[in-house]
């Protein structure tokens, strides 16, 4: 301790202190100096609470030889306009690089609707591709070698429901569903959170979630039934620590309702996976990612009773930060995405997208998703990024943060079981009033001058912005309507309407699985709407109260 107070005193006696806040992104103060005291001032012991890579509590990483063993996934999300037009853009990304695929769909898919239904109109492929049957999935799949390419699907309300189309067109293709790899994200908690892109009420949502993890238990062991997120939290302007409680909470919470409905904690736990947001404080979300595995290790094996270690790995994607992309001096956002990049990459992501320099404008160009790609393979082969395994561990800052956020994700804990659990605590409003109160915190700051945003509260220019923007194809949407007529018309009527009643019965009993009815929907080609229409009268449709 003596020497950290002379320097302590040798730095006042020279008053050097740089301006700025000197706190991380969430507003956490940063000390000048960590030392060994900081260490012990937490309470941290390394045998303990760090270990080795690949030995629990995890907190250096899963996997003992990091990424020299296998390097994390190359995962690009990639959907826009019609089914033949991303078909094309993954193919792309296959022939450049990528690893594995995440697929984006457009509002109305997300929100369980055909395209012509009038809430609907003009929303059609805006934000990703648009799916209504099986015709639609067949096309998209076209080519993809889906035993080879692990496939990730962003869908949370309808998640049920396209992955039966999923399912069934991949079966067409003749892939065996029980060796189709990937992950679906099929997280609802998170969409009454923060995204808002939510169905059913709560409760039966949660059922529906259950019956995939189930499904996915007996008849796709390869595939990752849910993928827990925090990266919308994030998004919506939660802290660093917030995304991470909010979202493990959400992660104990399927635990419990899979358990209820039976299943072994072993059987279900090692397919759970997880997705971060990769924000741009470095060192924050680096220790965010370790505090996350360690509390996942920790609560699946003491809480859960998990004995299977592979139960208590926190397996994870990440992806750089959406919110921190300017529609100013967009070549920055290159900056920003290769340093968020490396942050996951240094706290241990098994896969990985890269924002594109053009997103805060538009959806991605084709150049712009290529440099994004290419900004991962730099990371992988050039920098010696993945030589060592967790090559910042022990140092003191590092582990310092990790115990920090890892005590203020147990506080959340407690104040969210003192509420009832994560259920009552969202209906309530909680979670959505700590985040809007962060999101408004840090907006205050950059309006106070306090934060620096380089090129929008700082260094702006007066410049015309030089990136090419995607053309949608002014003709995709009328062939993607063709093409729902002419399924309508030429699919068997007597079939679809058989499909539909069964799904109707399955949704109103409670001991149902509804994926084998779903499956049978979508191989009759009843369309999302009809699918969804379905289930929103047996299950009945949310509508959120308005907190304050």
């Amino acid at each position: 301790m003596a020497g950290r107070q002379a320097w302590e005193e040798r730095v006042a006696a020279e008053g050097r202190e740089l301006p700025g806040p000197f706190q991380t992104v969430s507003s956490r103060p940063i000390q000048r100096l960590y030392d060994e005291t900081d260490l012990a001032a937490r309470g941290i012991d390394a045998a303990r609470d760090l270990g080795l890579p690949g030995e629990p509590p995890y907190t250096r990483g899963i996997h003992p030889t990091g990424y020299r063993g296998r390097p994390w996934t190359i995962r690009q999300f990639a959907g826009f306009g019609t089914a033949e037009e991303t078909n094309a853009r993954f193919l792309d990304l296959l022939a450049h690089g990528e690893t594995g695929l995440s697929m984006a769909f457009d509002l109305p898919t997300l929100m369980g609707y055909d395209p012509d239904e009038a809430i609907a109109e003009g929303e059609f492929g805006k934000c990703g591709v648009g799916v209504s049957s099986l015709a639609d999935m067949e096309i998209l799949l076209d080519r993809v070698p889906l035993d080879e390419v692990a496939v990730s699907m962003t869908i949370n309300g309808p998640a049920a429901a396209i992955w039966a189309m999923f399912i069934a067109a991949a079966e067409r293709h003749g892939i065996p569903r029980a060796k189709l790899g990937g992950t679906l994200q099929n997280d609802i908690l998170k969409e009454y959170i923060a995204q808002n892109e939510f169905i059913f009420p709560p409760r039966e949502s949660m059922r529906l979630v259950t019956d995939t993890i189930e499904f996915a238990t007996r008849e796709l062991p390869l595939w990752n039934s849910i993928s827990i997120s925090g990266y919308h939290i994030r998004e919506a302007g939660s802290t660093a620590a917030q995304e991470l409680a909010f979202t493990l909470a959400n992660g104990f919470e399927y635990v419990r309702w899979a358990l209820d409905r039976g299943l072994a904690i072993d059987e279900f736990a090692p397919r759970l996976s997880f997705f971060f947001n990769a924000h741009s404080d470095f060192f924050e979300e680096i220790a965010k990612y370790r505090a996350a595995r360690r509390i996942w290790a920790k609560e699946l094996r003491d809480t859960f009773g998990a004995t299977n270690p592979r139960s208590w790995w926190m397996r994870f994607h990440a992806q750089t930060a959406g919110v921190s992309l300017t529609d100013v001096q967009p070549e920055v956002n290159l900056v920003r995405v290769a340093l968020q990049a490396l942050s996951a990459v240094l706290g241990g992501t098994q896969s990985l997208h890269t924002n594109a320099m053009d997103e805060a404008l538009a959806l991605p160009s084709e150049k712009a998703a290529r440099l994004a790609v290419r900004t991962q393979q730099v990371l992988l082969h050039e920098t010696g990024a993945a030589n060592s395994v967790d090559p910042l561990g022990g140092s003191y800052m590092v582990e310092s943060l990790t115990s920090d956020i890892e005590r203020e994700a147990y506080e959340y804990f407690a104040r969210i079981e003192d509420l009832g659990g994560m259920i009552a605590a969202l209906e309530s409003g909680f979670p959505q009033r700590e985040i809007a109160e962060a999101a408004y915190r840090f907006e205050r700051e950059l309006a106070e001058g306090e934060r620096t945003i380089v090129g929008v509260t700082d260094y702006a220019v007066d410049e015309p912005i030089e990136i090419p923007i995607l053309e949608f194809d002014p003709a995709g949407e009328a062939r993607h309507l063709e093409r729902l007529e002419r399924v309508r018309a030429t699919r068997d009527a007597a079939a679809a309407r058989r499909a539909l009643t069964q799904l109707a019965e399955a949704c109103r009993d409670p001991r149902e699985n509804v994926m084998p009815q779903l499956i049978d929907a979508a191989n009759a080609y009843c369309t999302l709407g009809e699918i969804t229409n379905t289930m929103r009268d047996a299950l009945g449709e949310y509508e959120q109260p308005i907190f304050v």
